[in-house]
This record gives structure tokens, C-alpha cells and sequence, in this order.
């Protein structure tokens, strides 16, 4: 062989390895999947997680059902049906009950959840839907009214879990609110404002709007959010277009924005890996965190139609997607473990 034989040869070899070197490493490694043959096309809403009584709580939205699974398992074991569209939950361990928000009933229905029986409910508006807990006062702040109920406002309603009543209620600017998030260092709630794209700042315990922060020039529709609250970041996730966008959660200003997963619902920080984890239509999207402004895309992760809710369970590093019936996709639970 001639001398740029060998040369060509040797190109072609350092390029296979160099090849097989890039090649990005997973950061989710698929375990099983639960079929679900028995809903229809629908989507999927929030999740809920009993670590200690190892169960996982799903609501199948437009199925008008919240779904218990064996959290190591996934084997399904229990169907609640008396309700028409849920959407958000919480688990109270101390209580053992599981607080379901149901935007058609306009209510909050309560479980006991060793026989699964309805023990009681808390009246709201109509269009109630994204919820978030706050577990120094064991409140339960539940977005209702707007658009959905027909109502110029959306609220906010403050709900005491331990006595299961309304305490209270945030007037909302806007007819059209999403996904909030709590500061548990201090009094702030920060809630995503679809209406007109941007987050409002609220002091939960004063219950007055603090500030209005606008990230319309980076995406609009915002609808998720999650929360580093060490590394003072807001993540925020808007629809249109597919976006990541940060935020300084004591500035307000915007750091970073990267493309994203189309048609985010949930999003969920891992503060042990300083990883996001941004659940979207066809697509999971894993974003690392290099410092508190710089991030970089490890996963684009292949998955179906509006697969867009999910949850992580760091205890056990599991990360669960709910996958919507659709066409020839049979809806389905699917399990990653989390690789370090």
C-alpha cells in the first residue's frame, strides 16, 4: 500500500473513533413501561408521589380518572373514577390523604387513601387546575376562574389542607394563569401568567402582588416552572415558540434561553446533578447546569405524542412520563432510571 493509502486509512479510522468517542453520553436509561389499554385519547395531567407507602398518583385528565400505581413496580393498583377532569394533586403523608384539584367540578375532592373513599371536598371556581403546596403551613395554593370559568380574573385560592377550607384568595390580573412555584426561604410565590406572558411575584402571606416580571421577548404562553431557589433561577417553559428560558428570582432578568421540547407541562429541577428535566410533545429534553447562567442540552430524548407530564422521584432516581393515547400509541406509563 502506497503512502496515502495508509494516510486515507488512518483518517478514516481516527474519524470512526472520534466518532464513537462523541458520542453523547444517556442520562436516562429506559426500565419498563405500563400499558394502559383502557383509556381512551386524552391527555395526561399532574403526578403525585407517596415515597413511604410507595405509590404514584396520576391524573388521566380527559379519562376523568386519577390512576394509583405500585411506585417500583408500576403495576396499576387502584382507579378513582368519580371525578370528570383532574388535574392536579397532593399526597399528605401525615394524613394519609390525597388532595385531587378538578377544574369541571370546580372543587377539590379528598380521598383517605387506604380504601380510597371520598372523605370530603373543598369548593372553588370552575377551571381550577395547577396547584402548589406549601408544606410550613400545609396550604395548597389552587389556580381557579379565568377563561375556563368564563370570568374576566383568574384566582388563586389558599386552601388550609389540615382543615380543608379556603382561607383566603389572590385576585389575578389576567383571565389566563399556569404553573407557580414556592420560595421556601421566604414569602414568595412566583406565578406564570399566561395571559400576558410574563411571571408575577406575589407575597403569599400578605397576599399582594410584589412584582411583574415580562419574558414576552423571549417566548410567549408560558406554562411551566420549576425552581433552584439556591441557586436563585426560575426555569420557565413557554409554548410559543419551544423554549428554556432562565430567570434571576431576585432580579427578574432573563440569563438564558435555548431551544426546547414543543408544548412543555411539567418540568422538574434535580438539584443533585443541577440537571432540568423539561417534558414536552415528542420529546424529552435534559438540560445541565455548568453554573447558575450557563446551560447545555445532554438529552433530546424520542417519545410521543403530548407525553408532556411527568415527575421525578429523586429518592429513588426515577423519572416517570406519562404517554397519552394516540393513534396506534396505546397510552402508557414509561420508567427511566437516572444516570449519574
Amino acid at each position: 500500500m502506497n503512502k496515502s493509502g495508509v494516510m486515507i486509512l488512518s483518517a478514516v479510522f481516527f474519524a470512526l473513533v472520534t466518532g464513537v468517542w462523541a458520542q453523547p453520553k444517556p442520562v436516562l436509561e429506559l426500565l419498563q413501561t405500563t400499558p394502559l389499554p383502557e383509556l381512551h385519547d386524552g391527555d395526561f395531567d399532574h403526578f403525585a408521589v407517596d415515597v413511604a407507602g410507595g405509590r404514584l398518583f396520576s391524573t388521566a385528565e380527559e379519562n376523568s380518572k386519577v390512576l394509583v400505581f405500585d411506585l417500583k413496580t408500576t403495576k396499576l393498583i387502584q382507579t378513582i373514577g368519580d371525578l370528570k377532569a383532574p388535574h392536579s394533586l397532593l399526597y399528605r403523608a401525615d394524613s394519609k390523604k390525597l388532595f385531587v384539584v378538578d377544574g369541571d367540578l370546580g372543587e377539590i375532592k379528598i380521598y383517605e387513601t387506604d380504601s380510597y373513599k371520598p372523605v370530603g371536598s373543598i369548593k372553588l371556581k370552575e377551571g381550577a387546575d395547577a396547584s402548589v403546596y406549601d408544606p410550613s403551613t400545609k396550604y395548597l395554593y389552587v389556580v381557579n376562574g379565568g377563561k375556563d370559568a368564563k370570568l374576566p380574573n383568574a384566582y388563586i385560592s389558599v386552601v388550609d389542607t389540615t382543615t380543608a377550607k379556603t382561607v383566603g384568595e389572590i385576585k389575578v390580573d389576567s383571565n389566563d394563569v399556569e404553573g407557580m412555584a414556592i420560595e421556601k426561604s421566604g414569602p414568595r410565590i412566583f406565578v406564570v401568567i399566561r395571559g400576558n406572558n410574563s411571571i408575577e411575584v406575589f407575597d403569599r402571606n400578605k397576599r399582594t402582588l410584589l412584582a411583574t416580571w415580562s419574558i414576552a421577548q423571549e417566548g410567549k404562553k408560558p406554562t411551566a416552572i420549576a425552581f433552584d431557589e439556591d441557586g436563585h433561577r426560575l426555569f420557565v417553559g413557554p409554548r410559543d415558540p419551544g423554549k428554556l428560558i432562565v430567570v434571576n428570582s431576585d432580579s427578574g432578568k432573563v440569563v438564558a434561553s435555548m431551544p426546547a421540547a414543543a408544548m412543555v407541562d411539567d418540568m422538574a429541577y434535580d438539584a443533585q446533578r443541577k440537571r432540568l428535566y423539561f417534558a414536552g410533545t415528542l420529546f424529552l429534553d435534559v438540560f445541565q447546569q455548568s453554573d447558575a447562567d450557563h446551560y447545555d442540552q445532554i438529552g433530546h430524548i424520542p417519545t410521543s405524542f403530548r407525553a408532556k407530564t411527568a415527575i421525578l422521584v429523586p429518592e429513588l432516581n426515577r423519572f416517570y412520563l406519562a404517554v397519552p393515547h394516540h393513534e396506534k400509541q396505546a397510552a402508557e406509563i414509561r420508567v427511566y432510571n437516572v444516570l449519574p
